[in-house]
Order: C-alpha cells, then sequence, then structure tokens
C-alpha cells in the first residue's frame, strides 16, 4: 500500500509525510552509523596497506568508538520519546524492542573499539621503544 492510503497518513500531503520531526530525527541520527562505517572502511584500507600499526588506525577506531556511543544515546532518546509520546491505541513495544536489541550492539562495538584502540595503542608504543632501542 502507499502511505498516502492508511493510517495517519491518509489525509497527509507528501511533505508531511516525509518530513515529519520523527523521521527527520532518524535521518539525523543515521550520520553516526555512516561515519563509523566509513571510518571502518578506511581501518580496513590501513589494514590492506599494511598500514595497522599507526596513529591513523588507533584515531580511525576512536572515532569508531564516539560514533558507537553517540548512536546508542540517540536511540535510547528514541526510544524513550516513543514511549513517552505514542499513541495509546499504538503499541511500541516491537519498536522499543529494536531499541533495546540496536543499543545494545551499538554499545559492544563502542566497546570492542575501545579494546582494539588500547591493545592497538600499546602495540604502537612497543613498536616505537623497541625502534630506539635497536
Amino acid at each position: 500500500r502507499f502511505p498516502l492510503t492508511e493510517g495517519r497518513a491518509r489525509n497527509l500531503d507528501l511533505f508531511s509525510i516525509y518530513f515529519d520531526p520523527f523521521i527527520l530525527y532518524g535521518y539525523a541520527a543515521s550520520i553516526a552509523f555512516f561515519v563509523a562505517l566509513y571510518k571502518v572502511f578506511k581501518l580496513l584500507g590501513y589494514i590492506g596497506q599494511n598500514k595497522v600499526f599507526s596513529s591513523n588506525s588507533v584515531k580511525a577506531l576512536k572515532s569508531i568508538k564516539y560514533c558507537a556511543i553517540v548512536l546508542s544515546i540517540l536511540i535510547v532518546t528514541a526510544g524513550i520519546y516513543i514511549r513517552i509520546a505514542h499513541n495509546k491505541e499504538d503499541d511500541p513495544a516491537g519498536f522499543l524492542a529494536i531499541c533495546i536489541i540496536t543499543t545494545f550492539v551499538s554499545i559492544i562495538v563502542a566497546t570492542a573499539a575501545a579494546i582494539f584502540e588500547k591493545i592497538l595503542q600499546n602495540a604502537i608504543d612497543m613498536k616505537f621503544e623497541n625502534d630506539l632501542t635497536i
């Protein structure tokens, strides 16, 4: 079915449907996801070029960590908004379940990026010390 033929969008024009404040919030929140995805591809490029032990890799992991944290905060905020402001006839359980799952995955990604960042920074420091001693 088309968005104009059912539900609350029945009497709305296309601009009102696709520029709903919550949809715009979703667009804005997706920026953090796509920045993190871009940094992941840059990190994979560094791995392909055999430049894993560089400060650029650490910066990419740090950016991924921060983007995952921001994304989880934005998802929790969206879940709280839907929980408080949903229509009483609607059931937000599915949306809230998706919010919980994606927040959990985002926190796991942030934790893994933080761990890899520390390990990589320690390896870079050890490599620098070894280069100085020889």
